[in-house]
C-alpha cells in the first residue's frame, strides 16, 4: 500500500466524478489498516461491457494499495428491480435468473479483480433473515419527502407516473448492505449517488461510521455522445472476439481515447501525462490508441490474442485485407434473393435496415470488395457473398 496519503488519494481520485467526504477518508486512511470497498452489482444481465469495467477497474486500483474488496451481488435487491436512470421501474428478475446472472458476473469479474483476495458476498444472506418488523424500523429511517429528492422518482411523481412503494425500498436495503459489510468506501455511478448516501445516513442510525462515497462517470460509447450501452449499439462487450474488442478501441476518436485510457487503463497517470505531452509534441495518437487496445485485449483474451489483433488489424487497415475467420451466416431468402438492406439487418452488420440504406449512401459497404450503391440490390438464391461494413465489420453471408 502507498504509504503516502495524497499518492492514496490521487489513485482514488483518478477518473471519479464525486469523493464525499474526503476529509473523513483522509482520517480513515491514517489510520493504515486496509479499508473495505464496496460495490454493488445487481446480476439484471449476464453479458459486461468495457462501461460496466469502469467500477471494477476502481476497485482493482484499490486492491493494489492493499484495501479489502467486497463485490457484492444483489441478489436479494435484483429480484426487486432498481429504477435507476429510467422512467419506469426496472422489472424484477425472477430467482433462476438471478442466480444465472451472478454466476456469468463472477466468472467475468475475475477477469480484473484478483479473485483470491476478493469477498464475493449476496445481499440475501442477510435479507432473508429480516423479518416484517426490521424492514419497518428501516423504512422509519426515512421519509417519503427524503426519497422524492432522488432524481428519477422526483420526475415521476411530477409527472404522474405511479412509483410503487417497493421502489422506495431498494435504496433502504442496498443502504443495509453496508451496514452488514460494514463499508468504509462504497463506489457506484454517478447515478447510483443518492444510493449510496442513504447508506451513509443509514449507517449512522446503525452507530457506524458513515462510509465515504467514490462516483464514477457513466463510460461514453463507440458514438461519442451516448453512455455506452448495448441498446444502442455502442458498447465494446468483454467477452468479444480479440479482433473485435481492438478494432472498435481503434475506432474511437482521439479525444475520446484519454477518458478511455483514464478510465479503463491501467498505465499510471504519470504515463498517460507524458502521452499528452508526446502529441501535443506531435506523436500520432493512433500509437496510443494500439498500446491501450492492446492492453484492454491481453485482459481479457492474452498476450498472444492482442499481437495477433494487432497483425490482423494493420493487414485490414492498412492493405484492405479480408480478416480470417469471418463469421458465417445462412439466410432465408424471401422469393428468388434478399435485399440488401434486410440482409444487412438480419446478419447483424448495421441494427437497423435505416442503418443499413445510410450505409450504403455513404459508401460505406462493399460486397466482394467493391462498394455499392444501389440500395435496391438483391443478392439471389443460393449465392454466397463477403459483406463488409465500414472497417470493422464482415460477415460470408449465404442465401438460402
Amino acid at each position: 500500500m502507498p504509504k503516502d496519503i495524497e499518492e492514496q488519494l490521487e489513485i482514488i481520485r483518478r477518473g471519479c466524478d464525486e469523493l464525499l467526504v474526503e476529509k473523513e477518508l483522509k482520517k480513515k486512511l491514517s489510520t493504515g489498516i486496509p479499508l473495505r470497498i464496496k460495490a454493488g452489482f445487481d446480476p439484471t444481465a449476464p453479458d459486461l461491457h468495457l462501461g460496466h469495467t469502469v467500477l471494477l477497474n476502481k476497485m482493482r486500483q484499490l486492491q493494489d494499495m492493499g484495501h479489502h474488496i467486497q463485490f457484492l451481488i444483489g441478489d436479494f435487491t435484483g429480484m426487486i428491480g432498481d429504477p435507476s436512470g429510467k422512467n419506469t421501474t426496472r422489472p424484477p428478475l425472477t430467482e433462476e435468473q438471478v442466480a444465472e446472472n451472478a454466476k456469468t458476473y463472477t466468472d467475468q469479474v475475475f477477469k480484473i479483480l484478483r479473485s483470491d483476495q476478493t469477498e464475493v458476498a449476496f445481499n440475501s444472506k442477510w435479507m432473508s433473515q429480516v423479518n416484517a418488523a426490521d424492514l419497518i424500523k428501516i423504512a422509519s429511517t426515512h421519509t417519503v419527502a427524503r426519497m422524492l429528492e432522488r432524481d428519477d422518482f422526483g420526475k415521476r411523481y411530477r409527472n404522474n407516473q405511479p412509483i410503487s412503494i417497493h421502489e422506495f425500498l431498494y435504496p433502504l436495503i442496498q443502504a443495509y448492505d453496508s451496514v452488514m459489510l460494514k463499508a468504509d468506501i462504497e463506489l457506484g455511478g454517478t447515478d447510483q449517488k443518492f444510493n449510496l448516501l442513504v447508506g451513509r445516513e443509514l449507517q449512522k442510525h446503525f452507530n457506524q461510521p458513515p462510509q465515504c462515497i467514490l462516483t464514477m462517470p457513466l463510460l461514453v460509447g463507440l458514438d461519442g455522445v451516448n453512455k455506452m450501452s448495448k441498446s444502442l449499439n455502442n458498447y465494446i462487450g468483454i467477452d468479444e472476439a480479440a479482433e473485435e474488442i481492438f478494432g472498435k478501441i481503434m475506432s474511437i476518436s482521439d479525444e475520446l481515447m484519454w477518458q478511455y485510457l483514464e478510465l479503463l487503463s491501467f498505465e499510471s497517470l504519470i504515463t498517460i501525462r507524458q502521452w499528452k505531452k508526446e502529441i501535443e509534441q506531435g506523436r500520432n495518437p493512433r500509437d496510443i490508441k494500439i498500446i491501450f487496445a492492446k492492453e484492454i485485449v491481453t485482459r481479457f483474451h492474452s498476450k498472444q490474442d492482442a499481437e495477433k489483433a494487432v497483425t490482423d488489424f494493420e493487414a485490414r487497415f492498412k492493405h484492405g485485407a479480408i480478416p480470417e475467420n469471418i463469421p458465417l451466416i445462412k439466410l432465408q431468402s424471401e422469393d428468388d434473393g434478399l435485399g440488401i438492406t434486410k440482409i444487412l439487418k438480419q446478419s447483424g452488420l448495421t441494427a437497423s435496415t435505416s442503418e443499413a440504406l445510410r450505409m450504403i449512401e455513404q459508401k460505406g459497404v462493399k460486397l466482394n470488395g467493391e462498394k455499392i450503391s444501389d440500395k435496391n440490390l438483391k443478392l439471389k438464391l443460393g449465392t454466397t457473398s463477403v459483406i463488409q461494413v465500414g472497417k470493422r465489420k464482415f460477415a460470408k453471408v449465404t442465401i438460402l
